[in-house]
């Protein structure tokens, strides 16, 4: 199957109150060592407590490099529960990074990814499936065994082209770079909602 879910639209207001509830979760547990239960009086729709997936990337503002992040590629939880615990686990448990300190929080930017349902792509062969990949629309998962990786759609601003971003997403995965020409692996496509404080 072919047909990619739609993508929820978000508000000003909704974006706004994620981005706040990711910082303050994890100013939270620099404090407490707690994670926070978000008050249902201050959530501003519904949509943000039906089950949703996130990923939440820290950035450091002086030289733009990536500090943490981490997500969820399946919708098991609240949205707003998901931010929570992917924020706190971006800041402390990216095993690329040292945990997160106060004196550096201040120079953090924070941005959250909200994912569509990924959708397993039927594929003749490789010049079948770099027609049907659409820069800068769609995030990758890659499956061959036990290997599995992923890219966000914003990685497209890094590798711009359909073969470095398939290639390094194989290296990830911890497979040989031209593997994704290769019969037997699984593709799988979403589409995010990104933005960032």
């Amino acid at each position: 199957m072919d047909v990619m879910p739609s993508m929820n639209e978000y508000n000003k207001k909704e974006k706004g109150y994620l981005l706040n509830l990711a910082r303050s979760s994890i100013e939270n547990y620099l404090k407490t060592e707690k994670i926070i239960d978000p008050d249902p009086g201050e959530i501003p729709s519904k949509k943000l407590v039906e089950n949703g997936a996130c990923f939440v990337s820290l950035h450091n503002r002086k030289n733009n490099s990536l500090r943490g992040c981490i997500g969820m590629l399946e919708a098991t939880r609240p949205l707003v529960l998901d931010v929570v615990n992917n924020a706190v686990s971006a800041a402390f448990e990216d095993p690329r990074f040292k945990p997160l300190t106060l004196e550096e929080l201040k120079d953090i930017k924070i941005s959250i990814s909200i994912l569509t349902k990924p959708v397993e792509i039927e594929i003749k062969d490789y010049k079948d499936l770099l027609k049907k990949l659409v820069p800068k629309k769609h995030g990758v998962i890659i499956q061959r065994g036990w290997s599995r990786a992923t890219f966000l759609p914003v990685v497209w601003e890094e590798l711009k082209t359909k073969e470095e971003f398939l290639s390094h997403l194989c290296m990830k995965a911890g497979l040989m770079g031209d593997e994704w020409k290769k019969p037997g692996m699984k593709f799988f496509f979403y589409e995010a909602v990104e933005f960032e404080e």
